[in-house]
C-alpha cells in the first residue's frame, strides 16, 4: 500500500486526490451504512451509566481521540496546491472536522448502543458489533470500509509530509535536494520517495502500540507548539 501511494504521489497531486476522493467516499456510505442498519438494533439501557468510568475515562478516551484528529491538519500543508487558499482552505478544514465529528459521534453512540461496554472488540469494533446482532454482510463492507479508510489517511499524511520537506527545504532549513521538483509532474519527487522508503522501512520493525501512542504524543505536542505560536 505505502508503495502505491508513494507512485501515486510521485506521478502528481490531481492523480492523489482523485484516489483519495473515491476512496473517502466508500468509507462515508460504510459508516453510513453502519448507523443506518445499527440504530434500530440500539437498546438505550447499554448506556446506562453513561460514564462507566467517570471523568478519568473520559480524559484517557479525548486524549486517544488525538489520533483520530491528525488529518485535519495535514490539509493546510497543500494550501499552494488550492485555486483559492483563502476561501477553500477554511472551508476544507472546519469543514471535515464538523462533518467527521458528528459521524464520530454517531458511531460512539450506536455503538455503544448496540452492545454492552466490556463486550466490545476493541480490535474490531464495529464489524465485531455487526456479527454480534448477526448482520455480518455489513460487517464485510465495514471491513473494506476500514481499508479504504486507513489508505486514504496514509495518503494524506504523506502528501502532508513531503510538502513539508519541501517548504523548509525552499526555506533553506533543509538541504536544497528537497525543494527539487519532477521536470515532467512538477512534484518534490525526491521528498516524496524518501519520505516513502522511510515510512514503509519503519512499518516493517516498529510496535505498532508504540507507533501509536508516539504518534499521539507528537500530534498533542505539535497542536499545543501551534496554538501557542
Amino acid at each position: 500500500i505505502m508503495g502505491f501511494i508513494t507512485f501515486s504521489l510521485y506521478v502528481g497531486i490531481k492523480e492523489s486526490a482523485r484516489m483519495t476522493f473515491i476512496m473517502v467516499l466508500i468509507k462515508t456510505l460504510v459508516i453510513l451504512l453502519f448507523l443506518g442498519v445499527g440504530a434500530f438494533y440500539v437498546q438505550p439501557e447499554n448506556w446506562t451509566p453513561f460514564a462507566p468510568n467517570g471523568f478519568k475515562g473520559i480524559f484517557v478516551g479525548a486524549y486517544l481521540m488525538f489520533f483520530a484528529y491528525i488529518g485535519f491538519d495535514a490539509v493546510s500543508t497543500a494550501a499552494e496546491e488550492t485555486k483559492n487558499p483563502q476561501k477553500d482552505m477554511p472551508i476544507g478544514i472546519i469543514g471535515s472536522l464538523a462533518i467527521c465529528t458528528l459521524l464520530y459521534i454517531g458511531v460512539a453512540a450506536v455503538l455503544t448502543g448496540i452492545m454492552p461496554l466490556n463486550q466490545i472488540d476493541i480490535h474490531a469494533p464495529i464489524s465485531a458489533a455487526m456479527s454480534y446482532i448477526n448482520q455480518n454482510w455489513v460487517a464485510f463492507f465495514i471491513s473494506i470500509g476500514a481499508i479504504a479508510g486507513l489508505t486514504s489517511v496514509l495518503l494524506v499524511l504523506q502528501l502532508g509530509g513531503t510538502r513539508i520537506l519541501y517548504a523548509m527545504s525552499r526555506e533553506k532549513l533543509l538541504p536544497e535536494i528537497f525543494s527539487r521538483t519532477h521536470s515532467k509532474y512538477k512534484t518534490p519527487h525526491i521528498t516524496t520517495i524518501i519520505a516513502g522508503i522511510a515510512v514503509l522501512i519503519l512499518s516493517l520493525f516498529l510496535d505498532l502500540n508504540a507507533a501509536a501512542e508516539l504518534c499521539n504524543i507528537g500530534t498533542l505536542s505539535a497542536f499545543m507548539l501551534v496554538c501557542l505560536g
